[in-house]
């Protein structure tokens, strides 16, 4: 199939979907999540207040 010159003129696309917008927030909510815990993790380790491995 062939289009011509004012029939590709006319196409529309490339908008951002609901899919694409969740994948983006779940993205940044697992960022959010890593930097929670990493920094828990170093508050306790800077404090001293973890557990010793015996």
């Amino acid at each position: 199939m062939t289009l011509k010159d004012n029939e590709l003129k006319k196409i529309t696309g490339g908008s951002i979907t609901a899919t694409f917008i969740n994948a983006i927030v779940k993205g940044l909510e697992c960022l959010i999540e890593l930097g929670k815990s990493l920094g828990s993790s170093f508050r306790r380790i800077t404090s001293g207040k973890t557990c010793d491995i015996k």
